[in-house]
């Protein structure tokens, strides 16, 4: 007998999907639903986003409304979020599956992937798949380097939204977000698992993103907080002396949440580049 979920998602939270300039689709990876938010235009490159650990993929919506006069943004709800199914896995390998999965059923052509946090490493893992990948702030945490913020901070932030949490909670603890973001995390956030929370936290620390790093031929641009405390001054040396080819970018004033820190710098840092990318 399959557990119980404890996931939540009311209504008006998923009223909100009628706010986002996307159409809902659904693939499938093995026995499980995946679903994405596609912006299009359908003629556009494809760029398959993937959001981070508690992200799922409305909250991303500020940044793929922004890109689609360059590509055909398509959001996923990673497995365990927003829409998707749950697991039974979450580790590296089951997300990358499940981005391939997504390329071969929407016949996606020379696809660019697009990851934060999360994300980044899904794509660095997935990149054999794509033409070019662009990966925001990934972990560089391993066994003996923990994720800076503990599971349980994690853990106490999914019971507040499970229990009905507002956006000037969620200001208390990410003041600087844009209200809209504050907004979809408070009504949003309570779709995540608690098992695909704990599962991805414990594979920031044993599953290292440094070789992914070292073995990216293709082209990639690396995008970083320069407050961030997820990758630090010391990373962002290691990451350029391993793989020279590849360009990192810094976003002034940005944490480990670039794109929610620093809107407009972070955005602007990203569609540059893509358009490096796409002139590749």
């Amino acid at each position: 007998m399959s557990a119980v979920s404890d996931r939540v998602l009311t209504q008006p939270a998923l009223a909100e999907l009628a706010n986002v300039p996307a159409t809902s689709v659904w693939v499938r990876s093995g026995s499980l639903r995946l679903h994405l938010l596609d912006y299009g235009p359908a003629d556009g490159v494809p760029l398959v986003v993937l959001p981070g650990i508690t992200s799922p993929a409305i909250t991303m919506d500020f940044v793929a409304r922004e890109l689609t006069d360059l590509v055909r943004p398509l959001v996923l709800d990673v497995r365990g979020r927003g829409l998707s199914d749950d697991g039974p896995g979450y580790d590296l390998d089951a997300y990358a599956a499940d981005v391939e999965a997504v390329i071969d059923q929407l016949n996606l052509s020379a696809p660019l992937l697009f990851g934060h946090s999360m994300g980044a490493r899904i794509a660095a893992k997935a990149a054999p798949s794509a033409q070019g990948v662009v990966l925001a702030d990934p972990p560089m945490s391993h066994a003996g380097r923990p994720y800076p913020t503990a599971l349980d901070t994690f853990a106490a932030q999914l019971e507040q939204a499970q229990c009905g949490t507002d956006a000037d909670e969620v200001a208390a603890s990410w003041p600087r977000w844009p209200r809209r973001e504050q907004e979809l995390r408070a009504g949003w956030l309570a779709s995540c698992s608690r098992t695909a929370i704990a599962a991805t936290h414990a594979g920031f620390e044993s599953e290292e993103f440094p070789p992914l790093w070292e073995k990216l031929a293709g082209p990639a641009v690396l995008l970083f907080g320069k407050d961030s405390p997820v990758v630090t001054p010391e990373d962002v040396t290691a990451l350029k002396r391993a793989n020279p080819a590849h360009p990192l970018v810094g976003i002034d004033n940005a944490g480990h949440m670039l794109f929610w820190d620093e809107p407009r710098p972070a955005l602007r840092a990203l569609r540059s580049a893509l358009k490096d990318l796409l002139a590749r």
